[in-house]
Order: C-alpha cells, then structure tokens, then sequence
C-alpha cells in the first residue's frame, strides 16, 4: 500500500511538541520491550503520532486543542476509521506525558503485553489439566 502525507509526515517530524519529544525517547530505538514504532506515520488519510506495525497499536499525544468538543468528535471518528483498519489508539494528554510518563509507559506496556498473551495459561489447581482465563 503506497502511504500518503509522506512530506506533511516529515515536516511533523521535525516540529514535534515536548510531549512528542519526551514520548519519543521512551519509544524509539525498540526501548519498550523491543517493540518497534514509527514517528509521525501515515495510515490511510491520517498520520498517527507513533504506531507499532506489529501491534497494530497507534499512540496519540493530544494538546489542548484536541479538549475541544468540535476536535473531540474529530477524534472520535478518526479512532473510528483507525479501528476498521485494525488500528488501536491509545490517546494520552500532553501534560500526563510531560508530568505523569511512568503511568503513560505503564498502559502502554500492559496494552502490548496483552496483545502478546491475550489468554493467561495457568495451572489447574485439582489435577494435571490446564485452565484458561480469560
């Protein structure tokens, strides 16, 4: 599939806001459990702030202009569209990613964990069979 915004995505690239910076450091170079994301990358019509191919994962830093209710329905479809394509978003706040990064780092860890393992293996506690938890 050939991508789109390839230049709009480079010019992002280039000006990206602190909290792109800061989540970009813990990202990049496969430093979250060796996953891979891209910066500033081009899916269909939009361009996700970060995405992991091989999660299918999108992660999205919203400034203030995106706590409006005219941006927030914008965001609304745009998850929508992402979500037919197979693309989970997550959306953090620019001030939770510049005051807040451990917990951000967290759900960002529990969501791919979960995509790595999505069903618990345990053993049963009578006998030698396998239980599944869901």
């Amino acid at each position: 599939m050939k991508r789109r915004n390839i230049e709009k995505s480079r010019k992002l690239r280039k000006n990206q806001t602190d909290a792109e910076r800061k989540m970009w450091s813990i990202l990049r170079n496969r430093q979250l459990h060796g996953v891979k994301f891209r910066r500033q990358f081009s899916i269909g019509r939009f361009i996700l702030d970060f995405y992991s191919p091989e999660y299918k994962l999108g992660i999205e830093a919203d400034g203030g202009g995106h706590y409006k209710d005219e941006e927030r329905v914008r965001d609304e479809l745009r998850t929508r569209e992402l979500s037919e394509l197979g693309v989970e978003i997550l959306r953090f706040t620019d001030l939770d990613i510049l005051n807040h990064m451990e917990g951000v780092y967290q759900v960002i860890l529990k969501n791919i964990e979960n995509k790595k393992n999505p069903l618990t293996l345990t053993l049963s506690p009578v006998g030698r069979g396998r239980r599944i938890r869901r």
